[in-house]
């Protein structure tokens, strides 16, 4: 199988519609997102379009399987139904020169992740050390639940569980880790020039699919975008 790989190109500051799918050149090094002109505005922006609440308050029953299966194919986004899980997707589309298992045009065993988003650091990919890199959900999966996801229907849960285009990204596994299922208002990347990228990013998130934000999450946004182009 002849695997065509798409890279997500979102044009700051248009939240949403100004990201496009474009067929990737498999040559080219993947770039990490970085704030642009106009990110502060875009920030502003998205926060007028999502639904703030006082706290996140936790509801009872969530398991990582009320997602569906991790990563799994069987979902209507990018890369849905594409023969490829959606973990092996990412990391083809977000490492420089993936490499590949044997014959497969889908399992990635090495390649680079030349910026990494939360820490600034060049990164290599090793499949036998895999969790070095994880892929994060940047509206986390526990967070969504409580904050309504527990009332929709399955398949959106497993489409929002694998939106590549939009909520996944590959990142360090501590950074990862520390991370959990927090927002911005308890958790930031170390990595300050992403800052501003990932506040915009968790807003599109939040939009996109009808999730509220908390008090602390927008009084951080709102701090961060002083200090965003």
């Amino acid at each position: 199988m002849t695997r065509r790989l798409f890279a997500v190109v979102c044009l700051v500051p248009a939240v949403l519609a100004g990201c496009t799918l474009a067929e990737a050149d498999p040559g080219a090094t993947p770039s990490t997102p970085s704030a642009s002109p106009g990110t502060g505005k875009a920030i502003t922006a998205a926060l007028g379009k999502v639904r703030v609440l006082g706290e996140r308050r936790e509801v009872a029953g969530y398991r990582r399987d009320q997602f569906g299966r991790a990563w799994t194919d069987d979902h209507a986004g990018v890369g849905g139904h594409n023969g490829c899980d959606t973990r092996n997707d990412v990391l083809a589309a977000q490492l420089k020169a993936p490499t590949y298992r044997g014959k497969s045009r889908c399992v990635v065993i090495a390649g680079t992740l030349v910026v990494d988003p939360y820490t600034g650091k060049q990164l290599e990919f090793r499949k036998a050390a895999a969790s070095e890199i994880q892929i994060d959900h940047i509206y986390p999966l526990s967070r969504a639940w409580d904050m309504g996801a527990a009332s929709w229907p399955k398949q959106r849960r497993v489409d929002f569980a694998n939106d590549e285009a939009m909520n996944l990204i590959a990142v360090d596994g501590p950074a990862n880790a520390s991370k959990g299922d927090s927002g911005p208002g308890e958790w930031l990347p170390i990595n300050r020039n992403y800052r501003c990228t990932y506040a915009l990013r968790y807003l599109q998130v939040a939009s996109k699919w009808s999730l509220p934000i908390t008090t602390a999450d927008r009084d951080s946004v709102k701090a961060i975008t002083r200090l965003c182009p």
